[in-house]
C-alpha cells in the first residue's frame, strides 16, 4: 500500500499531521480555503461599494447606470463568503485548475453566486447582469493584498496573540507567587548574588510585553489602485469620481486596514516585514525562557509533576523528561527561520512587480503555527512544574560566599564615612572568599575583625544568603504600578 493512495490525504506535515490540535485554529484564517473566502469577501465589499458606496464628490453610484443595491441584494451578496464551505472550495478549486489563476477563479466562483441570486431573491434583481463589476478596475494584488492583510491580521488579534497573552500573565501570577521566594543566581554559571524566583520569572513577562505591545499596537496595510499603482484604468473609466477619496474609504472603512497610497503592483509589504521581525523577536525571548527554564529543572530548582501512565524513556524508567521545553526549543527555532525569511524575502520586488512575494506569503501558516505550537507547549510545561524548595534552600545554604560582595561594598561606605582598616576592600573579601567554602561563622569572624559601626556590622551579621535578595521583591510588577 503506497501511503499518497490512502484518504483522506495523509499531512506531509507536522503542524497539519501530528499537532494538528494545536495549530488548526490557524486554518479559520491562514489556510488556502480562508485566503480565498477573503478574497470572496473583498471583492464583494469593493462591489457594494462602487454600487451603493460614495464617489468621493457626493455622486452616487460611481458607476452610471447601475441601482442602488438593494438591503437584500447586500444581504445575498455578503452571504456568498459566509457560507464559503466544502462545496464552494471544491467549485472554486474546480474553476482554478481551468483558469490556473486562482483569483481569476474567484471572479468565476462570484459569477456563479451571481447567476444564483434569481432563485434566492426576487425575479427582477439586477445581481446577474452585475458580473462585470466583480474585479471592476482592479489586479489580482488589489484583491490579494487586502485579502492578506485582514487573514494575517485576524490570525494575529484572533489567536496567537491571545495565547501569548494567555502564557504571559499565567508566568506574572508565578512572578507574583514567588517573589518573595529567594534562589541562588548564576552568572556564568557560578554562585552569583541571589535574587527570587519570582523576579526572574518577571524578567521575562517584562520583556515579552513590552514585544506583546508593539505586536498589539501593529498597523496593517492595504492599497487598492489598479495593476502599477496610478489608478490608470480607473480615471480612463470613470474620470470624474475621486478615487484617492475612494481607495482610502475601501480599505479603511471597509477593509479595517491603514491605507497605503503609494505603491507599485503590490503592496510593499514593509507592515509584513515589521510584524514578523517582532514576533520573530519574541519568539528568542521564548527560547530563552525555555531554556532556562529547562536548566533550572536540571539544576532541581523546578520539579516537575509526572503524568500518570507517561514514559520518560523507553529504557530508564525513572525518567521525567522536559520535553515541552525542547518542543517548544524547537519549534520556536523553526518559526523564526520562517518569519525571517519572510521579513527579508516581502519587502523587495523587482520593478512594479513579481510574483516571489505570492507563494513566500503561502507560508505565513507555517510560520506562526510553529510560534503557535511552541506557545501552546510553553504553557503546558509552566503549568506542570513547581519549585523545589528544599534544593533552593540548600544551595542558598552552601553559599555563603555570595554575602562577600555586600560587605565588601558596605566597607567602600565606611572607609568615605572615615572608618579606618577599609581600604582594598575588594582585595581583603576576595583573599577570605575566593575558591573557598565559607561558612556563617567565617562571615562574623571577618565583620568582627574590621572596624564597622555598629549598626552596619549588626546589619552584615543579620544579613544571610535568603535574605539577601535586596528589592527583588518590589521589581515583582512594578512596570505595572
Amino acid at each position: 500500500m503506497q501511503l499518497t493512495q490512502i484518504l483522506p490525504a495523509i499531512a506531509l506535515t507536522s503542524l497539519d499531521g501530528r499537532y494538528h490540535k494545536q495549530t488548526v485554529p490557524l486554518v479559520e484564517y491562514l489556510s488556502e480555503p480562508a485566503l480565498n473566502r477573503e478574497r470572496i469577501t473583498v471583492e464583494i465589499e469593493w462591489m457594494i461599494l462602487l454600487a451603493n458606496g460614495f464617489d468621493g464628490n457626493g455622486n452616487r453610484p460611481v458607476l452610471e447606470g447601475i441601482k442602488p443595491l438593494t438591503d437584500a441584494e447586500i444581504r445575498y451578496l455578503r452571504s456568498i463568503p459566509e457560507v464559503f464551505g466544502a462545496e464552494g472550495i471544491a467549485r472554486h478549486a474546480a474553476y482554478e485548475a481551468k483558469t490556473h489563476h486562482d483569483v481569476k477563479a474567484v471572479e468565476y466562483y462570484i459569477d456563479d453566486e451571481l447567476d444564483r441570486a434569481s432563485s434566492v431573491l426576487v425575479a427582477n434583481t439586477q445581481l446577474p447582469n452585475l458580473k462585470t463589476l466583480v474585479h471592476f478596475a482592479c489586479t489580482s494584488e488589489d484583491i490579494n493584498n487586502l485579502a492578506n492583510a485582514r487573514c494575517v491580521k485576524k490570525a494575529i488579534t484572533l489567536v496567537w496573540l491571545p495565547k501569548a497573552r494567555e502564557l504571559t500573565d499565567f508566568l506574572a501570577s508565578k512572578a507574583e507567587e514567588f517573589k518573595d521566594l529567594p534562589m541562588l543566581a548564576l552568572t556564568h554559571g557560578q554562585p552569583a548574588t541571589p535574587t527570587t524566583l519570582g523576579k526572574e520569572l518577571a524578567v521575562f513577562v517584562h520583556r515579552l510585553n513590552r514585544q506583546l505591545k508593539h505586536i498589539g499596537n501593529q498597523e496593517y496595510l492595504g492599497k487598492i489602485n489598479g495593476a502599477t499603482g496610478t489608478f490608470g484604468a480607473h480615471t480612463v473609466a470613470c474620470p470624474n469620481a475621486d478615487w484617492l477619496a475612494i481607495s482610502r474609504e475601501f480599505v479603511t472603512n471597509r477593509m479595517g486596514l491603514t491605507w497605503n497610497p503609494l505603491t507599485t503592483q503590490i503592496e510593499s509589504h514593509d507592515w509584513q516585514a515589521e510584524l514578523y521581525g517582532t514576533i520573530s523577536h519574541t519568539n528568542r525571548i521564548l527560547h530563552n525562557l525555555a531554556v532556562d527554564i529547562w536548566m533550572y529543572i536540571s539544576r532541581g530548582v523546578f520539579a516537575q509533576v509526572p503524568v500518570k501512565g507517561a514514559t520518560g524513556s523507553s529504557t530508564m524508567p525513572h525518567k521525567v523528561n522536559p520535553i515541552r521545553f525542547e518542543n517548544a526549543e524547537a519549534n520556536l527555532e523553526l518559526s523564526c527561520s520562517f518569519l525571517d525569511t519572510l521579513a527579508s524575502t516581502l519587502v523587495e520586488s523587482r520593478w512594479q512587480r513579481d510574483l516571489t512575494d505570492s507563494t513566500t506569503q503561502r507560508n505565513i501558516g507555517a510560520a506562526l503555527g510553529y510560534s503557535l505550537l511552541a506557545l501552546d507547549n510553553l504553557l503546558g510545561g509552566l503549568k506542570s512544574i513547581h519549585p523545589n524548595f528544599d534544593v533552593i534552600a540548600r544551595e542558598l545554604d552552601e553559599n555563603w560566599e555570595v554575602l562577600g560582595e555586600p560587605i565588601q561594598t558596605a566597607m567602600r561606605a565606611q572607609e568615605f564615612a572615615g572608618r579606618k582598616g577599609m581600604e582594598r576592600p575588594y582585595e581583603k573579601v576576595k583573599e577570605l572568599m575566593r575558591g573557598k567554602s565559607i561558612s556563617k561563622a567565617d562571615i562574623e569572624t571577618f565583620i568582627d575583625s574590621l572596624d564597622f559601626d555598629e549598626a552596619t556590622a549588626a546589619r552584615l551579621k543579620e544579613l544571610t544568603p535568603q535574605t539577601y535578595t535586596g528589592l527583588a521583591a518590589r521589581l515583582v510588577g512594578f512596570d505595572r504600578q
